[in-house]
């Protein structure tokens, strides 16, 4: 199976303080358990270190880049993704939508991907669905 890592989840891992830790944690911890592959893209990882280095600090920024960016696949956006990103973005005409979001939906059409380790209601909202919910299900059809 093929998760995205959103920007939402990871920084709620990294946040002791943030109100989805706990659960973030755990679902990550499930994740690196699982055979599952973990994909984002370097808007992801941007915006990641941006939101730590200015609210926790570079010690976190090191911890993303020594332990978590390791388990990832990092996609490169290209022109192209990000020109629909873009388009995307403004077609919608949502101010709390952002062009990082409408990349990441690109990215996991594109990779066939339906999973996402996330705390933001765009994803479910544009039909993907959420890694707690998908775990949830494997579980019980076990």
């Amino acid at each position: 199976m093929m998760v995205f890592i959103d920007t939402s989840a990871l920084y709620a891992v990294f946040d002791r303080d943030d109100r989805n830790h706990t659960a973030a944690a755990q679902r990550w911890q499930s994740l690196l358990d699982s055979d599952a592959r973990l994909v984002t893209h370097n808007y992801v990882v941007l915006e990641l270190t941006a939101l730590l280095r200015s609210r926790l600090g570079m010690e976190a920024v090191r911890d993303l880049t020594v332990e978590v960016l390791p388990v990832l696949t990092v996609q490169w956006v290209s022109e192209t993704i990000h020109a629909q990103g873009l388009h995307a973005m403004l077609a919608a005409g949502r101010r709390k939508l952002s062009l990082t979001d409408c990349v990441s939906f690109e990215i996991m059409r594109r990779n066939g991907c339906t999973t996402a380790f996330v705390f933001d209601p765009h994803f479910e909202e544009r039909g993907f669905t959420d890694y707690s919910t998908e775990a949830k299900r494997l579980l019980e059809e076990e």
